[in-house]
């Protein structure tokens, strides 16, 4: 609570406040994994709770690799306990620098909307382009009148 109420803690108070972090994580984990240990089921866990259980065993274990790497990236790192499948796209714009949720490409073919690409984690739309005229003309048998490119953008949710 001390470094939360810093204005600008300095790199080592930070890193010293994480390490106190994971520890106290693994003081908890290693209690629930003695429990295992000594025969106590996770059977009277809920689902939610289990699956909870196992997705902070997951933050802990990027955190933890984050911290003995001095890194400050892990590939898939999950951002939400609640949804560990969201992820983080990085968009630059002003105001809401990164978006959360899932990116989708989309093709319009009269009035119908097909999905193409559907992902949690970022990705390119210019590499979908080509795969979607390719698909229009193994479905129609010929290439598009027109290619047009739209962009939506939503308020993004947390």
């Amino acid at each position: 609570m001390k470094l939360a109420k810093k204005r600008r803690p300095s790199g080592k108070e930070r890193t010293d406040a994480i390490a106190k972090q994971l520890q106290y994580i693994k003081r908890n984990l290693d209690h629930i994994e003695r429990l295992i240990n000594s025969e106590a089921e996770l059977t009277s866990l809920s689902p939610r709770k289990y699956k909870m259980l196992l997705v902070v065993t997951e933050v802990y274990r990027q955190q933890l690799w984050m911290y003995e790497n001095k890194s400050k990236r892990v590939d898939d790192r999950i951002v939400s306990i609640s949804q560990p499948d969201l992820r983080p796209i990085v968009r630059g714009k002003a105001g809401k620098p990164v978006e959360f949720g899932a990116k989708v490409s989309v093709s319009c073919c009269d009035q119908y909307v097909f999905l193409d690409h559907l992902s949690w984690d970022n990705f390119n739309e210019s590499g979908d382009l080509k795969t979607q005229v390719e698909q229009y003309k193994n479905y129609n048998g010929y290439y598009p009148d027109s290619v047009h490119v739209d962009r939506i953008y939503r308020k993004a949710r947390k």
